[in-house]
């Protein structure tokens, strides 16, 4: 579950999170209102954006509908398991926005579930191993972390209307020691790429055989992704030969970015169209109306 909250101080945090059932596996606060972004105001003047990892949705919903009945839509005459076939369509995710509690990625609760510890590191990896594919044969730190906070937006239609252009930078020149601290011990281990830490610089091997194994690397969903783009209708090659044959394609790089926005594109546009069952469509057009005032709010910084 995602919900964004009216802005809070960190001291906050532990306190709204009271407010909701304690069944969590997962719970973390994000965005502007947790790490300050170039060009963006006082994050206290921003949403708190938190996101719930639980593993009985069902359950978890019909605890919250008996705590907090007011923050779901019309959906709650439906429901928790209702809610919850809904929250399953597309990301997987149930979406709400502008929830008033009393009233930054920051790790808020986690169980000591090894599973989810294990799927946390991989994602982490896999998001490296995606951006070393798109980048050249050396690139600087922020390269790379531009590269992996793109990951979320590549396909995105919000990013066509919706968000600023210039998101991505803004979330990465404000916060390069946060990336530092997430990403420096993956790359200090990995045995492709040579990290020159003090330089803030790094060198990937580019060869065939190199990518070859950095693309057997990355996780199945894009794997099978770019297999749909690559093979003809009717071959139905085995994944291991198409990505063999996409690692010697000198646009190897362009053609992970099309499978990472074939995936991105099409949950973005089922997540948004939820948004309007989970949040209403009062508060969708509130949030939508926000989210392009700062869209126009960086146009018109890059023209002054």
């Amino acid at each position: 579950m995602a919900l964004a909250a009216l802005p809070g101080s960190a001291v906050q945090f532990r306190r709204i999170l009271a407010h909701f059932p304690q069944e969590l596996s997962l719970a973390f606060a994000y965005g502007s209102g947790v790490f300050r972004q170039a060009g963006a105001g006082p994050s206290a003047d921003n949403m708190l954006d938190f996101v719930f990892a639980v593993d009985d949705s069902v359950t978890w919903h019909m605890m919250n509908l008996s705590k907090n009945r007011s923050h779901y839509s019309f959906l709650k005459l439906l429901g928790p398991k209702q809610i919850s076939n809904i929250q399953n369509c597309g990301a997987g995710i149930y979406y709400n926005t502008l929830v008033r509690c009393n009233g930054r990625v920051k790790i808020l609760t986690q169980n000591e579930n090894g599973k989810l510890q294990a799927a946390l590191i991989s994602n982490l990896k896999s998001a490296v191993t995606a951006a070393f594919l798109m980048l050249p044969e050396s690139f600087s730190e922020e390269d790379l972390y531009m590269q992996i906070a793109g990951l979320s937006y590549s396909g995105d239609f919000r990013m066509i209307i919706g968000e600023d252009r210039s998101k991505v930078l803004n979330i990465v020149k404000s916060n390069v020691p946060h990336f530092q601290k997430l990403y420096s011990n993956i790359l200090q281990e990995c045995p492709q790429v040579v990290y020159k830490h003090q330089l803030g610089r790094l060198e990937i091997d580019k060869s065939p055989e190199g990518q070859f194994v950095q693309l057997m690397a990355l996780p199945r969903t894009l794997q099978q992704k770019i297999t749909c783009f690559v093979d003809p209708p009717g071959k139905n090659r085995d994944v291991e030969e198409v990505l063999l044959q996409v690692a010697h394609d000198p646009d190897c790089g362009s053609v992970v970015h099309q499978g990472i926005s074939g995936i991105v594109r099409a949950s973005s546009l089922i997540q948004s169209s939820k948004t309007i069952l989970t949040a209403g469509l009062k508060k969708s057009v509130t949030y939508s109306m926000k989210k392009m005032y700062k869209m126009t709010k960086g146009w018109l910084r890059k023209t002054s």
